[in-house]
């Protein structure tokens, strides 16, 4: 597919098919998203891959969604038979940027102008959604709810020094995607691009 096209395809799925995503095409996602952009080098992201239904009832239940909770966004949701959470490590930046080679000598946060550790894991969670694309799967990224997130690292013995970015869910497509997202209530703004100085706008 040209990347184009896998640009201009990628969607929110939030409903799919019981097909069975193939294995190998996870690992494809997942070698993609470690291909990310991150500072330094610092590789400070994880992932945990969830596609047992075990493993997948126990992520739903423990980020806040009981068995008998149901409305329309949540079920479809719950179809998906893999997930896949970016978790990303602040830790492992700020050890990585007191080592020799980037010159401070402290762990000290207040130096970076924005956490790149979240801007990282961003773009490596962009990479597993333009891959599903790619591969002919749906996908979703979706946050975890900040009052679910303790039970959710009990529940996967998450180790303290890395938080979950959110989470992606990846199937089959199925005929009905799901409940519609925002896209299908907002139109698509034309004035985002400014050229020369903020102000002047030019369309896509």
């Amino acid at each position: 597919m040209e990347f184009r096209d896998v640009v201009r395809r990628r969607r929110m799925v939030r409903r799919y098919s019981e097909e069975p995503v193939d294995p190998t095409v996870v690992d494809r996602m997942l070698e993609h998203a470690q291909r990310a952009p991150n500072a330094g080098f610092t590789q400070g992201w994880a992932f945990l891959v969830l596609d047992t239904p075990e493993d997948l009832a126990r992520f739903w239940e423990s980020t806040g969604a009981e068995p008998d909770t149901h409305n329309a966004w949540l079920d479809g949701m719950r179809t998906a038979p893999v997930v896949i959470v970016p978790l990303t490590s602040k830790d492992a930046y700020l050890e990585r940027y007191a080592e020799a080679d980037k010159g401070w000598t402290d762990r000290r946060d207040d130096r970076w102008p924005v956490p790149y550790w979240y801007v990282d894991a961003g773009m490596a969670a962009l990479l597993i959604l333009q891959t599903a694309v790619d591969e002919g799967l749906g996908a979703c990224f979706f946050g975890i709810p900040a009052q679910h997130t303790d039970a959710f690292r009990t529940a996967f013995g998450i180790p303290a020094d890395h938080r979950p970015v959110g989470a992606i869910t990846v199937g089959h497509r199925a005929t009905d995607t799901g409940a519609k997202g925002s896209p299908a209530r907002r139109e698509r703004r034309q004035d985002l691009v400014h050229r020369g100085r903020w102000g002047t706008t030019v369309s896509p």
